[in-house]
């Protein structure tokens, strides 16, 4: 089957025999896990489908008692509820403790356990473009929940260095001390994006991160999150804003001949690691990513 031709059938037949798994939002009609997820068991031959679940933030409580007593096999948690469902569950990651965010909800015969999936989710985009962050200088810019599970993740990957930049210093000072207090590294500068020694933070950076909406659609007209003179050819630079695939600072990066990760890659290897603690099978990735763009192409 060539992937780049055909069209995926992510239809599912639905019986009594189907294992349920979804994601809850609010709102969440924009939502492209359940092409994606869909597309996986079919490609596999699986017995499940995956819905998404519109969710109010006063109904978090019966979602997740929905959960266990449907007996679904699993939920995904975007916003606004990835702090809110964790006092419901039985168990919580550690990595899903220290950010206070869950992302993944697994359920074994009503034991309901919480994960957070995004680091290691980009921790495998960064891997599959032949990249690693151990022993390397990295820079992330934002200080938002994507930044902290980023940051974290790197962190304990080993890089060498660690620096954190955004607007607001302050927010940058509070997500520095949490990486330090729960990885090997025992100092991580938080700066403005105004501050003087931003420039050099970026330009020294191996690997750029910018976890902030900055070109995000439908602003994609605006200046990138850093000058575009402060990047340079030697580094790995990722935006985790997958609409557009190439944002404003993408296409600096490109220019002045720095590889890039656009944030395509962290969503789909996030859901993949999610799809394989539900199924206990390996994520049939490269269908997971066809889905995924061909319903970004949709809008």
């Amino acid at each position: 089957m060539n992937l780049t031709t055909m069209r995926l059938d992510t239809a599912v037949d639905i019986n009594g025999e189907t294992q349920i798994a979804g994601v809850i939002a609010w709102p969440v009609g924009h939502s492209l896990s359940p092409p994606m997820h869909n597309a996986a068991f079919k490609h596999l031959g699986l017995n499940w489908a995956y819905a998404a679940f519109e969710v109010p933030p006063d109904r978090v409580k019966q979602a997740i008692a929905g959960l266990r007593g449907l007996q679904m096999r699993g939920l995904n948690v975007t916003i606004p509820h990835k702090a809110a469902v964790v006092e419901y569950l039985d168990e919580v990651s550690e990595i899903a403790q220290i950010l206070d965010a869950v992302n993944t909800i697994t359920n074994v015969e009503g034991h309901l356990t919480g994960y957070n999936t995004d680091g290691p989710g980009f921790l495998r985009a960064v891997a599959e473009v032949g990249e690693e962050v151990t022993g390397k200088r990295v820079t992330v810019i934002g200080a938002g929940g994507a930044a902290r599970a980023v940051a974290v993740a790197v962190a304990r990957a080993d890089a060498e260095e660690l620096t954190i930049l955004n607007r607001t210093a302050s927010r940058a000072v509070q997500l520095s001390e949490l990486v330090t207090q729960h990885s090997p590294l025992a100092a991580v500068p938080a700066l403005g994006l105004d501050a003087p020694e931003a420039a050099e933070a970026v330009r020294s950076a191996d690997i750029l991160i910018d976890c902030t909406p900055v070109g995000m659609h439908p602003h994609e007209d605006v200046p990138p999150v850093v000058p575009a003179g402060w990047l340079t050819g030697h580094q790995l630079v990722c935006d985790l804003t997958y609409n557009p695939r190439e944002t404003v600072l993408l296409q600096a990066a490109r220019q002045v001949g720095a590889r890039t990760l656009d944030g395509t890659g962290m969503l789909v290897h996030q859901g993949a690691i999610a799809f394989e603690r539900w199924t206990g099978q390996e994520a049939p990735v490269a269908i997971m990513r066809q889905a995924l763009l061909e319903g970004l192409d949709r809008g």
